[in-house]
């Protein structure tokens, strides 16, 4: 392996490290659902665009689709089966029409991706290819960096309610950070060896959001009320986490 190859699985691992905090990091939202068997007001929709993104993502690092991608595939693979655990236990304790939606969304999002894969896989062949990439690879990439930019996009209406109410309250340091160094991470595999385009935009795109959330939480830092020790409010901010 050379110097070049063995630096990108380097930071590829690391890249499959911080990406797997990220889809960790609603654990305590969940367990709390576990405890009080009640979803409350809780919204599924970030979960369920989670794992259309994941389903994506680790068809886009198939070897058919875009060879020599496997740690595209690790991660998202991991982050998909976490994400269907998530909505399992949103399932099990949602009222009827919860549970309605969660199944309906779900239906969409597998004959979608079903649809897409066959299209193609049967009208696109293997070995053409367009911009020196194998064209199978540029379309199910161009896909892939919708839904990223999409989910990366997300948390930015955090920070406007940050800058609107002058407090951080509902936008937690650490996920900030995680995000921004996800972003940074990718973005610097992409780069490595030759360029993945479709890698490099959404998770540059990635990294300036991040770079945004923790300049505004710096500045609105100071500003934000003192919390009162009696009040425990919830967290139910999930930033991107795919590559």
């Amino acid at each position: 392996m050379g110097h070049t190859a063995f630096a990108r699985v380097v930071v590829g691992v690391i890249g499959n490290v911080i990406s797997a905090g990220l889809f960790l990091s609603p654990v305590p939202t969940f367990l709390q659902i576990w405890r009080k068997k009640d979803v409350e007001a809780f919204d599924p929709k970030p979960y369920l665009a989670t794992v259309l993104n994941c389903l994506f993502w680790c068809y886009y690092g198939m070897p058919f689709v875009n060879p020599n991608s496997i740690l595209v595939v690790t991660i998202n693979g991991a982050g998909l089966v976490i994400e269907l655990i998530y909505l399992a236990i949103f399932f099990l304790y949602a009222p009827a029409k919860g549970r309605k939606k969660v199944t309906t969304y779900l239906v969409c999002e597998f004959v979608f991706f079903a649809a897409i894969v066959a299209v193609t896989m049967l009208t696109i062949s293997e070995h053409k290819t367009v911009m020196n990439r194998p064209l199978r690879a540029v379309v199910v990439g161009i896909i892939c960096d919708v839904f990223n930019v999409i989910m990366y996009s997300a948390p930015l209406f955090i920070v406007r309610k940050v800058i609107k109410t002058k407090s951080v309250k509902y936008m937690p340091f650490l996920l900030s950070l995680a995000n921004f160094l996800n972003g940074c991470c990718w973005t610097a595999y992409a780069l490595i060896g030759k360029v993945d385009y479709f890698i490099l935009i959404s998770n540059s795109l990635g990294a300036i959001a991040g770079a945004s959330q923790l300049i505004v939480y710096a500045r609105y830092y100071k500003t934000t009320p003192k919390e009162d020790p009696s009040s425990k409010p919830t967290n139910e901010v999930q930033l991107s986490t795919n590559v």
